[in-house]
């Protein structure tokens, strides 16, 4: 594989300044939210002699906020308003370097609980408000503390083009020819 453990993908990503126009679409069962075309194929795309491991895995990790962007947006326009702050959990939410390009390519704050893996925590919370451990759900509030804070440094122009690129890539996969 590209990396061994996870924590890799993120000293790797760091270690270059872009992808230099790598991008990967995931999209090996299809594109789901917004696309939800099961016939897409998943690609690495933009692949020269210069792009090394370390490009390949930070266009691995850009997809992830790609993604994120295009259901963000689809929630935008549904709703008529835009996301004002992304908050994150689960195991790619440790990811540093994720989470920073994530809210570049948002132009949001992303925020990172403490605890990362909310779910269990929700069940914990969920069976301590059973049984009365806590009274009420304002009081499980309190306990709900911030890791850390990402807030958008890239520039508007450099976020829309990188967005552009991969808007096309997407849309290379969804055209592709089948057979």
């Amino acid at each position: 594989g590209l990396v061994k453990k996870a924590a890799e993908s993120e000293r790797l990503a760091r270690s270059v300044d872009s992808t230099l126009g790598v991008y990967l679409v995931p999209a090996f069962v299809g594109l789901g939210a917004p696309h939800w075309d099961a016939e897409a194929r998943g690609a690495l795309l933009g692949l020269t002699r210069g792009v090394t491991r370390a490009h390949v895995v930070r266009a691995a990790l850009e997809s992830l906020a790609f993604q994120t962007r295009d259901v963000a947006d689809a929630m935008a326009a549904d709703a008529g308003s835009r996301l004002s702050t992304l908050r994150v959990d689960g195991g790619a939410a440790a990811n540093d370097f994720l989470m920073q390009f994530q809210a570049d390519v948002l132009g949001v704050p992303v925020v990172r609980p403490r605890v990362v893996e909310t779910t269990a925590m929700g069940a914990a919370f969920l069976a301590g408000l059973a049984v009365g451990f806590w009274k009420s759900q304002a009081e499980l509030e309190r306990t709900r503390r911030i890791d850390r804070r990402f807030t958008p440094k890239m520039k508007a122009e450099v976020r829309d083009a990188l967005y552009r690129g991969w808007q096309e890539a997407v849309a290379r996969v969804r055209s592709a020819p089948r057979g």
